[in-house]
């Protein structure tokens, strides 16, 4: 029952995002998902949102360096030595990622049981799941309203 309510709050949330202030609510479903999944208790919650989100905000910004980097790369015209300097730039950032979630893991293990580190990978990929078909569903809809 309380996965029904849940699930249905989820859902009406993720239909009612506005362009606007998209990101903070799909945070703010993120962080409710994951929370209820955990099993959090509010001790637990406190020390571990502080943590999890400043991992969310490296990752973020590791991901708009590749982005950017990536941008500015005419990938027809590379040269060898160009595409060697970009696959070690690449390996680099690989290492980057790794080490920032070997260093969630290290952290989190001083505040919450590595079962429920462990359960926090699968209410990831879950709550990514749930958001993808969500936007499946209204990309569907809206281009069979469209024809």
């Amino acid at each position: 029952m309380k996965k029904t309510i849940l699930l249905i709050v989820f859902v009406s949330l993720a239909i009612n995002l506005h362009a606007q202030d998209k990101h903070e609510k799909i945070k703010a479903l993120k962080t409710a998902y994951i929370t209820e999944q955990l099993n959090l208790t509010k001790a637990e919650a406190e020390k571990f949102w502080p943590i999890y989100n400043n991992f969310e905000e490296e990752k973020r910004a590791l991901k708009k360096e590749a982005h950017e980097s990536r941008k500015k790369v005419d990938i027809e015209s590379l040269t060898e030595a160009q595409a060697k300097d970009m696959l070690e730039d690449m390996k680099a950032l690989n290492n980057r990622r790794n080490e920032i979630y070997n260093s969630l893991i290290i952290d989190l293990q001083k505040v919450i049981s590595a079962k429920k580190i462990v359960q926090l990978k699968k209410a990831e990929d879950d709550f990514n799941k749930k958001m993808f078909e969500e936007y499946r569903k209204r990309h569907h809809s809206d281009r069979k309203e469209g024809h």
